[in-house]
C-alpha cells in the first residue's frame, strides 16, 4: 500500500531514505517545513529529483541570473522566448523563428555509453518539440579521456553509435560539433547535445497548465523502470565506484517511437488542440506535472494509477521518478480530447487522460483512490534550495600562468618543422574525425547546406528565398583551465567567428557549462569566472544568451575535469546560396591571412603535443572590436561573392588551417610564411584570424575592402592554391605530399579503435 498523505500526518516520526535520494538534512527539514508534516514517499521522491542539482540548478542559479539581465540588454526584439522556457526562440525574419538549446548527458553516457548518448539526443529533441517547433538538426560536442586509454575504446564507440543510431533513425542531420581528448575526462566523458528547430511565429508554445477542467493527457511510450532517478540524481553527485547507489539505471531510448511522437505532436499543434505542453526529461512525471501546474493559473489533479506501465510492479514512487523516454504531457480542452485521441491513434501513439487542471494552487496525485501527493507545485519546481557556494581563486593559478609556453624550446630546423607538422596533424585533437562523423547522417531531409568538417553547420529554412541558419559549438578547455574568464570568452569568439566564416550573421548563443564539484571552492571559482566572461563577452558582441545547461560533479574522485564551458552560436544568412565553404577549391586561387599572429603558444596544441602535455601561461589576447569587424566583413564578403573559401584559425593555428584546407578537396598550396619565428607563425593560436582564398581578379577588391576604414583588418597574401593531388609547400622550409599528409591525419582514430 502506498504511503498516503493521511498516513504521513499520523506518523511524523517514520524514518525516510532522504539521504539515499540525494537530499541533505537541511533540504529534508525544509520539505517538512513547507508541508507542515513529513512528506509521503511519493512526495519525497518528487522533491528529491526536482531539488537535485541537475533539475534545480541550486548551486548555479544565483550566478545564472546574470544571463537574464544580459539578454534584456542585447536581444533587440529578436527573442520570442528565453531563459526559463524549454528552449530559447529567436525571430530570424520572414515570419520564421528558430529554437535551439544544448544540454548534457555526461554521467549516463559513462555508465552505459550507447543508451546514455542516445537518450541525450532524444531529450534535447523533445525540448525543441515542446516549443512548437519541428526539430531540423542536431550537433554533439564530445570529450573523452586519452585516445589510447582502454576505457576510451569502450566509451567512444558506444557514445558515437548512440548518437548516430538515435539521430539517424529520427531523420535529423548531425551538422557539427567537436571531439576532444584529455586525461581529465577519463572516467567522466562529456556528451553534450544541441538541437535546433524551426517554427512560424504563431506556432510558439510554452509549458503551462491553464483553465480549470482542461484535461491532462500523457502520450507516447509507456513508463518503465529504466532511468529511475537517472540524470536527475546521477548527474548531481560525484562518481564513487564504492557506491552503486550513485549509478542508477540509464534510460533506454526508442528512436522510432520518438519519430512517431514528433509527427504526432506537430499534427496536434497544427490542429490547435494543445493548450500547454511539457516533455518528460530528467525527473519524469515529477517534472512534467509540477512544471506545468506551477506555470499555469491553477492546480492539477492526477490519477497516477492511470499511467500506462511497461512494468506492473513499479511503485508510485518509481513511477514518479522514472525517466523513461519518448513521453509528453499535454493540457487539452475537454471538447478537443476526442480529436486529440484520434490523431494519436493515427500515429500509433498511446495516449491516456491521467488528470485535469483544477482551481486553486495544489498538485494532487492519487493512487488507487488515495492521495499520495498534496503539494504546492511551485515549491517543487521553483522554490528549491538556493546555495551561494563559497568560491576562491586557487593558489596554483599564478603558478600555471607563470609557466609560459612561449619560453619552451623550439626547433626551427626545416626537417624538424616538417616532423612537427605531421606530429600535430596526426595528434588525437587535430586528426581527422570522420571515423566518428561518418556514422552520423549529415544530409537527411535535404536541407543541410554545410556540415562537418566545415567550420559551421548550415541549414536551409525557406527553399524559396534561401533563408538559412548556421550553428557552431566550441570550447578549448585548456584555455579555460589557464583562465576561466578568458577561456569562456575564447570559446565564445571562436564559435562566433566560425558562424561568420560561413557567411551568416551571429545572433545569439546557448551554452552547456561542464564543471567539477560545486562543493570545491576552486571549481566554483572557475564556474563563476566563466559566467562573468560570457556575460561580458556577449555584451561586447551583442549576442544574448537564450538558455542552456549546467552540468556539475564532472569528476572522478578528487580529480575534476578541465573546465569546459561549451558555447553554441546561432547565426542567420539571407540566402544560403551565398555561403562561404571551407577548403581550397581551385588551382590559382590566392591564399590570404586575415588577422595578426602574435607569439601566443600557451594552451596551444603545439605546447601539448610537442612538450608532453604542457599546460601553462596566458590565454591569447581577445579583441572584441576586431572580432565584430571581422564578422561583419566576412558576412559582407559572402553576400558579395568575394571569397572562394574561408577557414577559421583555432586549434593548431595556421599549420592546421592549411592542412585542412588542402585536404578538404585535395588541392595543394604553395605558401610563404610571414616574417618571424616559423614555430610562432605556424602554431600560435592567436585569436581573430581567418584563412581565405580569393580569385586573382578579385584580390585587389578584397584587399581594399578588408584593409579599408570600415573593416580595418590586417591582411597578408601567403601564396597560391596549386593543382589537385599536389603538395603543401612552405617555401624555404619543407614540402609535404598531400597523400602523406592525408594518411597521417586520417589514420589516428581508426587505428586506436581497432
Amino acid at each position: 500500500m502506498a504511503d498516503t498523505v493521511t498516513n504521513a500526518k499520523k506518523t511524523p516520526d517514520v524514518d525516510q531514505p532522504w539521504a539515499e535520494l540525494g537530499l541533505k538534512q537541511n533540504e529534508y527539514d525544509r520539505i517538512r517545513e513547507i508541508l507542515g508534516r513529513r512528506p509521503t514517499g511519493a512526495e519525497l521522491a518528487m522533491y528529491s529529483v526536482m531539488w537535485s542539482e541537475h533539475c534545480s540548478y541550486k548551486s548555479s542559479k544565483v550566478h545564472l541570473k546574470k544571463f537574464g539581465e544580459l539578454s534584456q540588454q542585447t536581444a533587440r526584439g529578436r527573442m520570442l522566448a528565453g531563459i526559463g522556457e524549454n528552449a530559447g526562440v529567436l525571430d530570424i525574419g520572414q515570419g520564421y523563428a528558430v529554437t535551439f538549446k544544448a544540454e548534457s548527458h555526461n554521467h549516463p553516457s559513462y555508465v552505459e555509453p550507447h543508451q546514455g548518448a542516445a537518450t541525450g539526443v532524444g531529450g534535447i529533441v523533445r525540448d525543441i518539440l515542446a516549443m512548437g517547433a519541428r526539430p531540423i538538426g542536431v550537433m554533439d560536442p564530445l570529450r573523452f579521456g586519452p585516445l589510447d586509454a582502454a576505457d576510451t575504446r569502450r566509451v567512444l564507440p558506444g557514445v558515437v553509435s548512440g548518437i548516430g543510431g538515435y539521430g539517424n533513425c529520427l531523420g535529423l542531420p548531425n551538422i557539427g560539433g567537436e571531439v576532444a581528448f584529455d586525461k581529465s575526462y577519463a572516467g567522466n566523458p562529456l556528451v553534450n547535445a544541441l538541437c535546433v528547430g524551426v517554427l512560424r511565429h504563431e506556432d510558439l508554445h510554452t509549458a503551462h497548465a491553464s483553465g480549470a477542467g482542461n484535461q491532462v493527457i500523457m502520450y507516447g511510450a509507456a513508463t518503465g523502470g529504466d532511468g529511475i532517478g537517472g540524470a536527475s540524481i546521477l548527474a548531481s553527485e560525484t562518481f564513487d565506484d564504492a557506491k552503486p547507489s550513485k549509478r542508477p539505471s540509464v534510460q533506454v531510448g526508442d528512436p522510432f517511437m520518438e519519430k512517431l511522437l514528433i509527427e504526432c505532436t506537430l499534427e496536434l499543434f497544427a490542429a490547435g488542440l494543445i493548450n500547454g505542453i511539457q516533455d518528460f526529461g530528467a525527473a519524469g512525471i515529477s517534472c512534467a506535472t509540477s512544471e506545468l501546474a506551477s506555470a499555469g493559473d491553477g492546480g492539477m489533479h492526477v490519477e497516477l494509477d492511470r499511467v500506462p506501465l511497461r512494468d506492473s510492479t513499479l511503485s508510485p514512487e518509481e513511477i514518479l521518478m522514472s525517466e523513461s523516454q519518448e513521453r509528453m504531457m499535454a493540457v487539452v480542452e475537454p471538447g478537443n480530447v476526442e480529436r486529440f485521441m484520434e490523431i494519436c491513434h493515427k500515429w500509433d501513439v498511446q495516449a491516456t487522460v491521467v488528470g485535469e487542471v483544477t482551481e486553486g494552487d495544489r498538485l494532487i496525485i492519487d493512487w488507487h483512490g488515495e492521495t499520495i501527493v498534496d503539494v504546492d507545485p511551485k515549491t517543487v519546481a521553483h522554490e528549491g534550495p538556493v546555495y551561494e557556494r563559497p568560491y576562491a581563486r586557487p593558489d596554483w593559478v599564478d603558478e600555471v600562468a607563470a609557466d609560459d609556453a612561449n619560453a619552451l624550446p623550439r626547433d626551427n630546423d626545416p626537417q624538424a618543422l616538417r616532423r612537427t607538422f605531421l606530429q600535430l596533424v596526426g595528434s588525437p585533437n587535430l586528426c581527422d574525425k570522420s571515423w566518428i562523423t561518418d556514422q552520423y547522417d549529415r544530409y537527411v531531409r535535404g536541407n543541410s547546406v554545410l556540415a562537418q568538417p566545415e567550420d559551421a553547420g548550415m541549414l536551409r529554412i525557406d527553399p524559396d528565398t534561401g533563408l538559412g541558419i548556421a550553428l557552431a559549438t566550441d570550447c578549448n578547455s585548456r584555455m579555460a583551465f589557464l583562465n576561466p574568464y578568458l577561456g569562456a570568452q575564447f570559446a565564445l569568439v571562436e564559435a562566433y567567428r566560425n558562424v561568420a566564416v560561413s557567411g551568416a550573421q551571429p545572433l545569439a548563443i546557448t551554452d552547456c557549462l561542464n564543471f567539477g564539484s560545486p562543493e570545491d571552492p576552486a571549481v566554483m571559482w572557475q564556474f563563476v569566472e566563466a559566467i562573468l566572461g560570457l556575460v561580458d563577452g556577449c555584451r561586447e558582441l551583442g549576442t544574448p544568451v537564450t538558455g542552456g545547461n549546467v552540468s556539475f560533479y564532472n569528476q572522478t574522485g578528487e580529480t575534476p575535469i578541465l573546465p569546459t564551458p561549451t558555447v553554441g552560436v546561432l547565426g542567420v544568412i539571407d540566402d544560403v546560396a551565398r555561403r562561404t565553404p571551407m577548403g581550397f577549391s581551385g588551382a590559382g586561387e590566392e591564399i590570404w591571412l586575415i588577422g595578426q599572429t602574435r607569439e601566443e603558444l600557451s594552451g596551444s596544441a603545439w605546447a601539448e603535443v610537442v612538450h608532453d602535455g604542457h599546460l601553462g601561461g596566458k590565454v591569447p589576447a581577445i579583441d572584441f572590436g576586431h572580432e565584430k569587424r571581422l564578422a561583419a566583413f566576412l558576412v559582407w564578403a559572402a553576400s558579395e561573392g568575394l571569397l572562394r573559401s574561408a577557414h577559421d584559425l583555432a586549434d593548431g593555428g595556421l599549420a592546421q588551417a592549411l592542412a585542412e584546407s588542402c585536404l578538404r578537396r585535395g588541392f595543394g598550396a604553395t605558401v610563404r610564411l610571414p616574417e618571424g619565428d616559423p614555430t610562432v607563425q605556424l602554431w600560435s593560436e592567436s585569436t581573430g584570424r581567418v584563412l581565405v582564398t580569393v580569385s586573382p581578379e578579385l584580390a585587389q577588391r578584397f584587399q581594399d575592402a578588408a584593409s579599408g576604414p570600415d573593416a580595418a583588418l590586417p591582411v597578408a597574401r601567403l601564396g597560391t592554391v596549386t593543382e589537385s593531388g599536389a603538395a603543401l609547400q612552405v617555401e624555404g622550409l619543407f614540402e609535404l605530399p598531400l597523400e602523406e599528409l592525408r594518411q597521417t591525419w586520417r589514420d589516428t582514430i581508426p587505428n586506436a579503435m581497432r
